[in-house]
């Protein structure tokens, strides 16, 4: 999958532009896709990673509503359309060279962001104390 030609979105210009300039000209990568950090928007909690193509960015911004590609699915997809966990853009952040995203949303439903129904993806933690590393459930 790669970004088509009718990409709604303008190819990258010069490093100024890019990083001091006022066009939305998102760096997808090799594979058409760009990253996608999402937080809640009251809290600043992060709720998830993901990752999106022209068309589920340009679907973004239309609907106000976030869209992803899913990788393991190969297919765009609206997040909450099946389990009412609608996330509605409250804020769409890109970073310095445009090649990442940060939404900032609200989450209708139960507010739950992870398919293992968690609220949130990041749900364990890395600890290294006493021997390997290990993941600990918060």
């Amino acid at each position: 999958m790669s970004v088509s030609p009718s990409s709604p979105f303008p190819p990258p210009g010069s490093k100024t532009e890019l990083e001091e300039g006022t066009v939305l000209s998102p760096r997808f990568g090799p594979d058409g896709l760009i990253t996608c950090v999402t937080t809640d928007a009251a809290t600043g909690e992060i709720l998830m990673v993901a990752h999106m193509n022209a068309e589920a960015l340009a679907r973004t911004i239309e609907t106000g509503e976030a869209w992803y590609w899913s990788r393991s699915r190969g297919e765009l997809w609206h997040k909450g359309a099946t389990s009412g966990q609608i996330q509605t853009v409250r804020e769409l952040r890109i970073d310095c060279d445009q090649d990442a995203l940060l939404l900032k949303v609200q989450v209708a439903g139960d507010g739950g962001c992870c398919h293992t129904g968690r609220r949130s993806c990041f749900y364990r933690k890395v600890e290294t104390a006493d021997g390997p590393a290990r993941l600990v459930i918060d």
